[in-house]
């Protein structure tokens, strides 16, 4: 991929702003469960900040933060942290997502909750992150082959 900027001031700026969108990314994702926001919208904004940096600099300097390669596994394994929650409690008796049938003794029902919802979140964005720079990155350069 060679289309980036040549501008300083929006390869400054670029490199300036990701690091604050991924840090608000992570604040969305980690307090998703306490107010507005999640996984979803936490893991969007992470895309559109590795975005920003492939944009701004290109995809070879670019690489140093998300690997063109990673795309496809990372998403997978957000799913997999996802449906693994569910599936876990559904082999516990319990409906899919039923916190409060997750395998840990001596643990409240309102902790139990807490951590699996927050797990679930961390999988949701992990997930969405990675699929929407895979997306980005086979539309804008088809398979990496190396």
């Amino acid at each position: 991929m060679t289309h980036f900027s040549e501008s300083p001031i929006i390869v400054v700026v670029g490199r300036l702003i990701a690091p604050f969108i991924q840090l608000f990314g992570l604040y969305v994702i980690f307090h998703g469960h306490y107010g507005p926001g999640g996984g979803f919208q936490g893991g969007a904004m992470l895309a559109a900040s590795f975005l920003l940096i492939r944009l701004c600099v290109g995809e070879e300097a670019s690489q140093m933060h998300f690997k063109r390669s990673l795309g496809a596994p990372v998403g997978i394994l957000g799913a997999a942290v996802f449906f693994g929650i569910g599936l876990v409690t559904m082999g516990a008796g319990g409906y899919f997502l039923d916190y409060s049938l997750l395998p840990f003794e001596d643990v409240s029902a309102s902790k139990l909750r807490f951590f699996g919802i927050l797990v679930v979140e961390i999988g949701i964005g992990i997930a969405v992150a990675a699929t929407l720079v895979a997306i980005f990155d086979e539309l804008m350069g088809g398979a990496d082959n190396g």
